[in-house]
């Protein structure tokens, strides 16, 4: 049994709580080395009295300086600030395993931080291979990073495809993967009410417990657009041979289909602790803290083909990395401002789409060379977007 030193990028959200939660079930496995946030002060001083890190970072520098007050009786937690603080929690020597969780594109430069640094990195943050793909796979292999996927349906993936063979879909006789979806909470709704959606209903996931962000994400169906893409970095295969599968149980997670007819689905409550205990324990196994599967239970479950006319988000993304260059970055960018105007009441729910949309017409998609090409579109395409929000913001 090999004990793990962690760092967890984003400790204070749903994935880096899920994480901490399967520490606590398994105090001689794993200790955390480091924990991040970008303001939770009370929230980070309450985790830190608890696992008590060798560094404790704030991604927002007045944050930073709350929090070393907060923690002034425990000066062994080094308290740091900003993108520097964030990168030595990621590539401390101290540090073997790293949660990436930081939400969007803010956790790209931490995350890729400790993938070049060679850390197994337990990859949380669908938005770091979204925005830079093949340079971020390229930095895998230059490293020797060991990277695990985390999101549930990329997780399930990895789970059923033979080891050694996770980027190798012809060799390993992989003919298609089935990328399950739960339909979100408007699947069934009449696609004259979106417009009425609210925050909160947008945020009341059926199945998952998520953040705000993942769970608007899940509602327009570009939380699938964003793992179809990542799926096809993550398993080298192309968007061709990945079918979306809305399932609303949320009990598969995904499947893989075989030249042989064989298809290996991974099952199990929708509960992120399982993905979490897989990557961090892999590969063995380990008590998660999740009740049993009871198919009696459940009885049936259900699928169904995406509705891309009434939620055309994944239909959004599915060109976007057709196009290639930076055309991903350039999706998510403006989907990251146009959820953030939705949530705070600016835009209509079914204007994420069409800000998305425009932004991808206006913004020129060119070859993602570098990272400094990546994040001058990834600056370019917020902007544009937030001029779309202010004219939708007058006209609302």
């Amino acid at each position: 049994m090999q004990r793990r030193h962690l760092s967890v990028l984003g400790a204070t959200g749903s994935i880096g709580l899920s994480t901490l939660e399967v520490v606590r079930r398994h105090p001689q496995r794993f200790s955390v080395y480091a924990l991040t946030a970008c303001s939770s002060v009370e929230a980070m001083a309450t985790l830190c009295r608890e696992f008590e890190p060798a560094i404790a970072v704030m991604a927002d520098g007045p944050a930073a300086e709350k929090l070393r007050e907060a923690l002034s009786d425990l000066p062994h937690v080094r308290v740091l600030a900003g993108e520097a603080g964030l990168s030595e929690a990621a590539t401390s020597p101290g540090v073997d395993t790293v949660m990436a969780a930081i939400v969007g594109a803010a956790g790209l430069p931490s995350t890729l931080a400790a993938v070049r640094a060679g850390k197994r990195v337990l990859l949380a943050n669908k938005e770091a291979l979204v925005m830079s793909g093949r340079l971020f796979m390229d930095a895998v292999e230059e490293s020797g990073a060991e990277l695990l996927p985390i999101d549930s349906e990329h997780n399930a993936i990895f789970q059923c495809i033979p080891a050694g063979r996770i980027r190798q879909p012809d060799a390993a006789g992989i003919t298609r993967i089935l990328l399950t979806a739960s339909g979100g909470p408007f699947r069934e709704m009449p696609a004259a009410d979106m417009a009425l959606v609210t925050p909160e209903q947008a945020c009341a996931h059926p199945n998952w417990s998520m953040g705000r962000k993942i769970s608007v994400d899940s509602a327009t169906l570009m939380n699938k657009g964003l793992e179809l893409i990542e799926a096809c970095w993550l398993f080298n295969i192309s968007p061709e041979k990945i079918e979306v599968h809305v399932h609303p149980e949320s009990i598969i997670h995904s499947m893989v289909e075989y030249a042989d007819g064989s298809v290996l689905a991974q099952l199990g409550s929708p509960d992120m602790r399982t993905p979490i205990a897989n990557g961090l324990a892999w590969p063995e196994r380990i008590d998660a803290g999740v009740a049993p599967l009871d198919l009696f239970a459940i009885g049936r479950l259900h699928f169904e083909r995406p509705d891309t006319k009434r939620f055309p988000c994944l239909r959004l993304a599915a060109e976007a990395f057709k196009t290639g260059g930076t055309a991903p970055a350039v999706l998510n960018a403006a989907n990251e401002v146009a959820v953030e105007a939705f949530l705070q009441g600016r835009v209509r729910f079914t204007d994420i789409p069409a800000i998305i949309g425009q932004t991808l017409s206006a913004v020129a998609a060119v070859p993602a060379d570098s990272f400094d090409i990546i994040f001058s579109k990834d600056s370019e395409a917020r902007q544009f977007a937030y001029a779309c929000v202010t004219k939708l913001a007058c006209e609302k």
